[in-house]
């Protein structure tokens, strides 16, 4: 059966395995699924990931979890832009997440950045999902 949000789906699996306090959780991969995980990393949200081939074709994606005092680093991952309703902002409308202490992940023509880097490259996207 086909995924209709393979974003939403990772970003549960994330919020499982912290729920679980797993150190890594397995997820199908794919390239803005991967640039995702890139951002996370980036902003310190997850310890890294590696992929993987399970198959000849089929590859996955191990995202290792990162806690601090044995509470998770992410307290809160929700998906804004869904394939229902998506999500467009301008720079100049985009907002911050818990008055700076989070972040918002967009997918603009530059590629997939947190939205300090979208400020930066001054352009605005499609907002995935939030982090804090």
């Amino acid at each position: 059966m086909a995924m209709s949000d393979p974003l939403g789906d990772m970003l549960s699996r994330i919020r499982n395995g912290q729920v679980a306090r797993k150190a890594a959780v397995p997820v199908p991969s794919s390239k803005l699924r991967a640039r995702v995980l890139d951002v996370l990393q980036r902003e310190g949200y997850i310890r890294g990931y590696s992929e993987s081939e399970i198959k000849k074709g089929i590859s996955e994606l191990n995202v290792e979890l990162k806690y601090f005092d044995g509470e998770p680093v992410i307290k809160e991952i929700s998906r804004v832009s869904k394939p229902g309703r998506r999500v467009y902002s301008g720079i100049k409308d985009l907002g911050r997440v818990y008055n700076g202490l989070g972040i918002s992940i967009l997918s603009t023509p530059k590629g997939v950045m947190s939205d300090a880097e979208a400020r930066e490259n001054n352009v605005g996207g499609e907002v995935l999902c939030r982090v804090y």
